[in-house]
């Protein structure tokens, strides 16, 4: 069987599993009987109702972690996609269903390319690793953070990490992401005075004393952004006041906003400014934040010169070093000190409707992590 078919086939098993966040669907026992199979020494970590898992070939020397989750986003109603979600189906040269860019289809070439490389290399150098779970697309709490937390403790601390993340743009291999953005999060309440909107001098209208701040927030320049990083973003999601009723001032309006900052700014310098506008507009206010993760870079060095001389080899792309896009849980392992890149399929159908990989880029991701092993663990 060559490893296009083993790639397109695990993928398909996996792809099968109604993995919808944080269910894993059996998704890891299918990993885990692979890579045990050739040799991994494997430790399920469930916390909560969380499956969590960290697989490990080599006894000394540096670790290079393979990392990616088995959940899913719910795919919304059967009757929209052209076939159902958890049913695989191959339709023009591409594996469609819920999880096939993101990122089942990055799981099954890690799986293949490791056992490709351990079978080739039973006595290689350094450590090769698994970090997987099933909390990256739901709270994120007991996932990754966790895994690294028990990390921490056991001693274990790679030096690179690989996150299978749909980085692609255009060609499999045209983006890698070496960093992302921090997130920051914020649930503004305004407080008002409800009231007959006949009499508003007998009330005080919270959309009409928040909308001059929020138009400060909205045209607000953060920061200038860096090299590796765009200006940061703020983004306001959801509004929501009233009582349902024409005539009825509410008495307090709600808001959902977020930050996706650069390394220029600071969680605190954000919060402090948000602040400083709303008391400027003598608001009377409450608000609650969210920290989800702090940028975080890494920049040329080992990892990144594996990953780009392995696309170009098997590709001939010159990739693109990207910090764009969400966060991922390269967030929670970066700060140990570990070299992070995400590498992974086209991103464009990613949580859509009809969700698929292309059949050649699968084979093709293959090939580009088993030869980015090959670089790091000589």
């Amino acid at each position: 069987m060559t490893t296009f078919c083993q790639t397109t086939t695990l993928a398909i098993d996996l792809i099968s599993k109604a993995s919808v966040t944080p269910n894993d669907a059996e998704c890891q026992a299918l990993m885990i009987s692979r890579l045990e199979a050739c040799g991994f020494v494997v430790k399920q970590l469930k916390y909560g109702e969380v499956d969590n898992f960290w697989a490990i070939h080599g006894n000394k020397g540096p670790i290079l972690c393979l990392a990616g989750h088995t959940d899913v986003v719910p795919p919304g109603p059967d009757s929209q996609w052209q076939s159902p979600p958890f049913e695989p189906t191959i339709r023009d040269g591409h594996l469609f269903g819920r999880g096939a860019a993101d990122m089942k289809g990055s799981l099954a070439a890690m799986v293949v390319a490791a056992e490709r490389f351990v079978i080739k290399n039973p006595n290689h150098s350094g450590r090769l690793a698994f970090l997987i779970t099933s909390d990256e697309e739901g709270p994120a709490i007991n996932g990754t953070v966790k895994v690294v937390e028990w990390l921490t403790k056991e001693g274990m601390t790679p030096t690179w990490c690989l996150v299978g993340e749909p980085s692609s743009d255009q060609k499999c291999g045209d983006t890698i992401k070496n960093g992302r953005r921090g997130s920051l999060s914020g649930e503004l309440t305004v407080n008002g005075i409800q009231g007959h909107v006949a009499y508003p001098q007998l009330a005080a209208n919270p959309i009409h004393l928040a909308t001059p701040a929020l138009n400060a927030l909205i045209n607000k320049v953060w920061d200038q952004g860096n090299t590796f990083f765009p200006p940061t973003s703020f983004q306001m999601s959801t509004i929501s006041s009233g009582t349902g009723t024409t005539n009825v001032i509410p008495g307090s309006l709600k808001l959902l906003f977020n930050f996706r900052f650069s390394t220029e700014v600071t969680p605190e310098q954000l919060k402090n400014s948000v602040q400083e506008i709303l008391n400027s507009h003598k608001l009377d206010y409450d608000i609650n934040w969210h920290l989800s993760g702090m940028p975080f870079l890494t920049d040329a060095g080992a990892l990144v010169d594996a990953a780009c001389a392995s696309i170009k080899t098997h590709t001939g792309i010159d990739t693109c070093l990207s910090t764009a896009g969400g966060t991922s849980d390269g967030r929670f392992i970066a700060p140990m000190g570990t070299q992070v890149v995400e590498l992974g399929p086209i991103n464009k159908t990613i949580h859509r409707v009809d969700e698929n990989v292309s059949i050649d880029d699968l084979q093709g991701l293959t090939a580009i992590y088993h030869g980015i092993i090959e670089r790091l663990l000589p």
